[in-house]
């Protein structure tokens, strides 16, 4: 009768590791692991906790400031709660993306990931799709709030709410996605957690700013100005060449410093 002989534990370094501890196959880690691992990383860390905890405090402030204001009639819509939610998300967000690339550097787990992922072209591109998950939970999460908020001001204090269709919500969820994968490709040319917030912060108002006041740059700044490209999105009226300014600006702002990013992720020493 014959018998099946189990398969000979992993070694490494002449040392026999249990099953469970053997490095995987040749194949590499399962993309969709990578991504639940950064998914942890963002919650579990402190810095991404307390980040996800202001986020959430501060668009609950935002939302009661907007349903104690003012009169009952006055301001209570439906996207006048979702707008209210906006403005914290659009600040606090992107840094979520800036740190679910740069905790490797400031933390010094670069060495761990990129030991048990030597792609580190996977590793980048599971913290991109990692940051605009959890960074579309946080909207969504902030569009239930709002919705929630809508109902009880018409049960509390005898509001008539008109509710939106679903190309503003559309673009509110577009929106705030491409504010974290501007805050992903911010995080992953610099990866420094302060440089790159202050980068993000700074960069794109100067450019407004000069935009709007030296003239021969007027022109330009319509088309390469994030922040001017992106309002009729979050607004729900974008149409026409306004989708050609996103992209165009979107180009400049997200996809050229997330390829010059990845480019260096691959070549920088880790220590």
């Amino acid at each position: 009768m014959s018998t099946v002989e189990p398969a000979a534990p992993a070694r490494a370094g002449g040392v026999r590791l249990p099953s469970r501890l053997a490095p995987p196959e040749a194949g590499g880690v399962p993309f969709g692991r990578l991504v639940a691992v950064e998914l942890r990383k963002l919650v579990d860390t402190r810095a991404g906790r307390w980040l996800l905890i202001g986020i959430g405090a501060l668009t609950a402030l935002v939302v009661g400031i907007v349903f104690f204001a003012g009169s009952a009639t006055d301001g209570k819509d439906f996207a006048d709660f979702v707008s209210a939610t906006v403005i914290p998300q659009n600040i606090l967000l992107p840094i979520l993306g800036i740190l679910a690339v740069t905790s490797e550097w400031s933390q010094r787990t670069g060495l761990v990931t990129f030991t048990l992922e030597p792609h580190r072209a996977r590793a980048g591109w599971s913290k991109l799709v990692a940051a605009v998950i959890l960074g579309l939970a946080v909207v969504v999460a902030a569009l239930v709030l709002a919705a929630v908020a809508t109902a009880l001001c018409q049960v509390v204090r005898g509001s008539d709410p008109s509710w939106v269709e679903w190309k503003p919500l559309t673009g509110v969820l577009l929106g705030q996605v491409f504010v974290v994968l501007q805050g992903v490709a911010f995080g992953m040319i610099l990866r420094n957690t302060p440089a790159a917030v202050v980068a993000y912060l700074v960069l794109p108002t100067l450019w407004s700013v000069l935009g709007e006041s030296v003239s021969w740059l007027k022109d330009a700044a319509t088309w390469l100005d994030i922040n001017q490209a992106l309002q009729p999105m979050f607004d729900g009226t974008i149409h026409g060449d306004q989708w050609a300014k996103v992209g165009v600006a979107g180009l400049v702002w997200v996809v050229v410093p997330l390829l010059v990013g990845m480019w260096l992720l691959r070549r920088s020493e880790v220590k």
